[in-house]
Formats: C-alpha cells, structure tokens, sequence
C-alpha cells in the first residue's frame, strides 16, 4: 500500500475527531460558554448536518480546481475553523465555526478519499478507501479519548488547538507528499445519472440502513452496554476502546474483502452478517463476556459497509463514482441520525432491551437493499473487476 495513502488517514482522523468531540467535552463547553446541556449538544447535530449537506458540494469544486489544491484549501479551512472555536467568546461563533469545520471535513474526506484510490490503483482501490475510514474510526478509539484529556488538563479551548496543529502538521506534509491528481475530469458531478440508476440508489440505501441500524444501538451503547448486557460499570471505558479498535479493523477488512472477493459479494455478505450478529446481541442479556464478544464482532462488521458500498459503487459506474462516494458520505450521516431518532423513540415508547430488535429490522432492510442493489446490477450488465 501506498505511504501516502496512509498519510491522508490522518486528515480524516482529525475530522473524525472533530465531529465527536463535542461528545466527549460536552459539560464543559456548555459551562464554558454558559449554555444549557441539551443547546451544546446541537453542536454535534449542527455538524452531521453541516457535512451532508456539504459533501455533494464539495465534488462541483473537484470539477473546477485541481483536487489537491482542493485539498489543502480544506485543510487550512479547517485548522481556522478550529482556531476560531478555541477563542469563540460565544455560542453563536461557536457554532459558525463547527459549520466551517463540517464544511471541511466533508471536502477532506471526499476529496482525500478519490486521491486514496486514485494513488493506490484499481487492484487495491478497497484497501485504500478502507485506509481512510480507518482514521474516520480511529478518531473514536483515539482522537476523542485523546480530547478529553487535554480538556481535563488544559481547557476545552485547547482541544481545538490540537485539532488545528494536527491538521496543520498533515497541511505541511501534503503540500510535499501528494502529488497533483488534476481536476475530477468531469464537467458536472452526475449526480442526477447517479440517482436515476437502480443499482446505485439501492448501495446508497443500504449505506442509510446498516449505519442507522447501528446507531439505534450504538448511540445509546453506554447505558446499553452496562444494564441490558452486564458489563461492569469499571469496565464500560476499556469496553468501548476494544469496540473502537474492532471497528478500526473493520474498516480495513472492508475494503480487503471487496478487493479479495468481488464487491457484489461483499455488499451482499456484510449486510446479512451484520443482521446476524445484532440478532444474537439480546440472547447474551445479563452475560457480560458473551455480550463483549458479541458487540466486538457487532463493532467490527459495522465499520466494514462504508469500504464495501464505496468499491461498490466505483466498480459497477465507474463514470458516476465521484458522484457516488459524495453521496455516500451524505448518505452515511442520514444513516446516523436516522438510527439516532430511532432508538431514541424506542427508548421512549419501548425499552433498552428492544434497542437490537429495532436496529435489527433497519439492518433486515438493508439486507434487501443489498439484494436490490446486485440483482439491478446483473439486470444493467455492470462489468465488474
């Protein structure tokens, strides 16, 4: 694999970072800033928000300016954008700086995204857009455990300043090590061509339904996690580095896999699996180290769909990929507040304990959409690697 592929997942880990942050720092920034609780938390919708709505825009400007200067405008987009929220004197600019970042993120990542495959080739393009969403994961095993320390020991302010020393680090580095990959070749991103094929709708539908299926649970895990599970309370933190870590590896073994197999039978297994293991989750209730095991496998399966639709989609239009992985990146944070709203009305209306049953049926359609997505394909007679 290309070094410099590697390199471009460290972008997307301080973005990655950068959205979930909040999360982690949220008392202090709603007392630093002398707002309630739940008004700091809309800094973290404002952003999901923010980025999918940003992320097909990014791709007009791949069509009109070389896609690493694209990319390095990004970068320094987002290091002021952090700067900017460590001297935030309110809410207000807080929030327009958490807009700039989102803005940011999604150029980063779309665009650090085609330069991954385009510098990896064909045969390891998988494995390059799972190098990427690798830092996107690992900013959850690393980046925000990372950012609450420095809160507890500098500030929230400072958290912010790392951010912007990070990216202006992987600035410097890029502005040397990645080479100049031209304009996206395209006149208009295609979008509309991209819709109107049924094949490549139903891979993006499956990216909205595996992803909320998992965030039906995966939002609400720490109160999941100890009371329906049996996870001692001591061991919730060191519980949610391992899951981190299984997903970081199902990032990678995403794109392994639909490089190594095909990505139809990819986008066909992932899904089907996924459904699999979240079904069992409610049968390990009250068995803590069957539980673990379970949710590792659950974690691990979960980061695998985003290299799988991506290869998916690049191989069976390779004239509407960059349409299609814009998309996708919108479509993976509709995916997340769906799953969000969802296990939160279960919560309301249901129990934790029915948490897996509802995300188990987003996940069955998903599986449908899977089977939607391959039979199509077949039908248009898509030529795959």
């Amino acid at each position: 694999m290309n070094i410099k592929v590697i390199f471009l997942a460290f972008a997307t880990f301080a973005t990655g970072t950068a959205e979930n942050i909040i999360v982690g720092i949220l008392p202090d920034v709603a007392s630093g800033l002398g707002v309630s609780i739940a008004l700091a938390g809309q800094l973290t919708a404002v952003f999901s928000i923010s980025f999918a709505l940003a992320a097909p825009a990014a791709l007009w400007l791949t069509a009109r300016a070389e896609r690493k200067t694209v990319f390095l405008a990004a970068l320094v987009l987002f290091i002021a954008s952090n700067l900017l929220a460590a001297a935030s004197p309110d809410y207000a600019c807080l929030f327009a700086a958490r807009v700039g970042m989102a803005v940011a993120s999604a150029t980063i990542c779309l665009v650090g995204t085609t330069l991954a495959t385009a510098m990896a080739g064909e045969e390891m393009r998988g494995r390059a857009i799972g190098i990427i969403f690798m830092g996107i994961s690992g900013s959850l095993v690393l980046g925000v455990p990372m950012g609450m320390a420095i809160d507890a020991w500098f500030g929230w302010r400072s958290v912010f300043i790392a951010l912007a020393l990070l990216a202006a680090i992987v600035l410097v580095v890029s502005m040397a090590a990645v080479p100049v990959s031209g304009r996206s070749g395209q006149g208009s991103p295609g979008y509309l061509r991209h819709l109107r094929v049924r094949a490549l709708v139903g891979a993006q539908l499956v990216s909205i339904l595996m992803i909320g299926g998992h965030f039906v649970v995966f939002a609400y895990l720490a109160p999941y996690a100890a009371d329906a599970a049996g996870i001692p309370k001591p061991w919730i933190i060191p519980a949610f580095i391992a899951f981190g870590v299984a997903g970081v590896s199902g990032g990678y073994l995403g794109g392994w896999l639909s490089d190594g197999m095909s990505p139809r039978f990819a986008i066909l297994f992932v899904p089907l699996a996924y459904l699999s293991v979240l079904a069992t989750i409610p049968l390990a209730a009250g068995l803590p180290w069957l539980a673990f095991m379970l949710m590792m496998i659950w974690c691990c399966i979960s980061w695998m769909i985003s290299p799988v639709v991506q290869s998916f989609l690049m191989a069976a239009s390779p004239e509407t990929a960059e349409a299609g992985v814009s998309l996708n990146f919108s479509a993976m944070h509709l995916g997340v507040g769906l799953g969000t709203a969802v296990g939160g009305l279960t919560m309301k209306n249901a129990s934790l304990l029915a948490l897996p049953l509802s995300g188990a049926i987003l996940a069955s359609l998903a599986v449908v959409s899977s089977v939607v997505a391959v039979r199509s394909a077949r039908a248009a007679r898509f030529a795959f690697p």
